[in-house]
């Protein structure tokens, strides 16, 4: 059976989803914005603080689920300009590394929910 996934740790939904939902030894997160769960306002900076607010409301949905970063399969992983490509690839690694990292795919998208310079998804295995 499918359970939803919530943790005051990441934002609260801005829609009509739920954080993640856990079914079996999977979990699948809803796309994680860049916002700070208790203000839910966006981080100040740029790409970089952007992608590290973002993975750690990812970390946070995934850990309330019983996964972890490092048991993430698969990202992805919306940019709102590829020209951040570089620079988002630089805080990615500093969490996943290069070796094992997960698939992922990522690509630019036109607009992103509140004008977010990226968002991010995951599916993970429950450990």
């Amino acid at each position: 059976m499918k359970k939803a996934v919530h943790t005051d740790s990441a934002p609260a939904a801005i829609g009509p989803y739920s954080q993640g939902m856990a079914f079996k030894e999977l979990v699948f997160t809803s796309g994680q914005l860049p916002l700070d769960p208790k203000t839910m306002v966006f981080v100040e900076g740029g790409i970089e603080e952007q992608a590290r607010q973002s993975l750690a409301n990812l970390k946070a949905v995934l850990e309330e689920s019983g996964a972890s970063l490092a048991s993430v399969l698969k990202t992805t992983c919306l940019l709102s300009d590829m020209k951040d490509f570089a620079a988002f690839n630089d805080v990615y690694t500093e969490v996943f590394g290069t070796e094992a990292a997960p698939s992922r795919t990522c690509f630019e998208a036109a607009r992103l929910p509140k004008d977010a310079l990226v968002e991010i998804e995951a599916i993970a295995f429950i450990n």
